[in-house]
């Protein structure tokens, strides 16, 4: 079982804790908050009261021993630079970190992190580009420079064949789904319509593009803004 601690209980390690723990990943959750190490305690698998700039400290609770570290430590960036700097000391195979600016982030992959991730401006970010462009319905980074859209097929695109539209030719984009809803029964007078259900399908050179179809496309972010809209 995967062995994972979260330093840091404000809201992004708090939710990321449980998440874990919810997937079943053994999490160490640790704060300097007792009321925050409380609030978790009864749903990881250890939950501690410790300064995470005290190499000792952490030792006593098997730090050394994870497969993953996230340090999540919001506002004080001397004990989050401090506390990264032991766990790669300790040799913790994965360090991930989070920083609020870039600058920070600079400085964490100075001193060994080998992940960080700066969750504001990525949930800027993503909002940005869903309120630009109306019919992307979710975009998700996959690495850098890289994403996952989900978009409404653009009407030059719709009772065209994959094979015709050549996405990849044209694009450089890779089509891996087509989302399509499914037909559902007449609703009868005074009725009430049912949520529409949705089917996955895998597509195929000669498959037409309907109206209504979501695509799930991946690329890069350049070639991605290069996708019809409309």
């Amino acid at each position: 079982m995967q062995k994972v601690a979260v330093i840091g209980l404000g809201r992004f390690g708090m939710a990321l804790a449980r998440s874990l723990a919810a997937s079943g990943v053994q999490v160490i959750a640790i704060d300097r908050s007792p009321q925050l190490v409380a609030e978790v305690a009864d749903e990881v698998d250890v939950a501690v009261r410790l300064d995470s700039t005290d190499q000792q400290a952490l030792v006593s609770q098997d730090i050394d021993k994870v497969d993953i570290c996230v340090v999540s430590i919001g506002e004080n960036f001397e004990a989050s630079l401090l506390t990264t700097a032991i766990v790669r000391r300790l040799g913790v195979p994965r360090v991930i970190c989070r920083a609020q600016t870039r600058i920070h982030a600079e400085i964490f992959r100075q001193i060994g992190a080998d992940e960080v991730i700066q969750p504001e401006q990525e949930a800027g970010l993503h909002l940005a580009r869903l309120i630009a462009n109306p019919q992307v319905l979710d975009a998700h980074t996959i690495s850098a420079g890289y994403s996952l859209l989900e978009l409404r097929a653009p009407d030059r695109f719709i009772g065209k064949s994959i094979r015709h539209l050549a996405l990849r030719q044209e694009y450089d984009v890779n089509l891996l789904i087509i989302r399509r809803e499914k037909p559902q029964p007449e609703v009868g007078e005074g009725e009430s319509a049912p949520e529409p259900v949705f089917e996955m399908r895998i597509p195929k050179a000669d498959d037409l593009v309907q109206a209504g179809d979501i695509l799930v496309v991946v690329g890069s972010d350049e070639a991605l803004e290069r996708l019809p809209r409309e």
